[in-house]
């Protein structure tokens, strides 16, 4: 079953093309890496499927609800004095599910806590947000995007900037979830593309499908240099 089609589908930011005539498929249960350069437009198709943008032409269909997909942002900056808790931003993966006197089921603050466990960080529910490092907000993160049970599960360099050794362990915590959920994601570290994920789209303004094994080949033909 195909999850996320893109039929010829081409967008732009003002004069500057980003996706040229792009069309891939999405399977159910497929573990996706996705390369490129930066303005290759990989972030732009992640949004295109959360439906954060529309295609100038061409079609993107989700056959899933919204509802049904997790996504995981690149962290930029945030406010670390704000007060919320690694347990709080997690729930806020639950907000459709708020009653209407504006209170989460408890059965939404059990499933934080287990998620936050998988993740590795049992022991800081209540640790503020702002104070943890970069592969622990990382992780919250993570585990904010599977509240909803996502059937597709986006994430956007997710391990950038960070320890090695967290990075790692994202890597090996997404290893669990493969055949679970439906796992697109983009980053840099090619070694672990090869390592990990089943399928490679690269990125640059076109959309080429290949095997892991291949991603070094075309690099070392120059595929993502100007």
């Amino acid at each position: 079953m195909n999850l996320t089609i893109f039929k010829n589908v081409f967008f732009s930011y003002g004069s500057v093309e980003v996706l040229k005539d792009v069309s891939f498929n999405i399977k159910q249960g497929e573990y996706i890496g996705i390369i490129g350069p930066n303005g290759g437009g990989k972030t732009t198709a992640l949004n295109l499927i959360l439906g954060f943008l529309s295609p100038e032409k061409g079609k993107v269909e989700v056959n899933i609800p919204k509802t049904k997909i997790g996504y995981v942002p690149q962290i930029n900056s945030y406010d670390k004095q704000f007060p919320i808790s690694a347990l709080e931003v997690v729930l806020t993966g639950s907000l459709t599910k708020l009653k209407w006197w504006g209170a989460l089921p408890s059965s939404e603050k059990k499933e934080a806590k287990k998620l936050l466990e998988e993740v590795g960080l049992e022991g800081l529910e209540e640790r503020p947000f702002g104070s943890l490092s970069g592969g622990q907000a990382q992780k919250v993160l993570i585990a904010r995007a599977l509240m909803c049970d996502p059937e597709i599960l986006l994430l956007d360099e997710p391990t950038a900037n960070i320890d090695p050794q967290s990075e790692q362990a994202i890597f090996a915590y997404l290893k669990t979830l493969q055949g679970k959920k439906t796992i697109l994601i983009v980053t840099h570290n090619f070694e672990a593309i090869v390592q990990n994920v089943e399928r490679v789209l690269c990125f640059q303004h076109e959309v080429s499908s290949m095997k892991p094994g291949d991603v070094c080949k075309h690099f070392t033909i120059g595929m993502y240099h100007g």
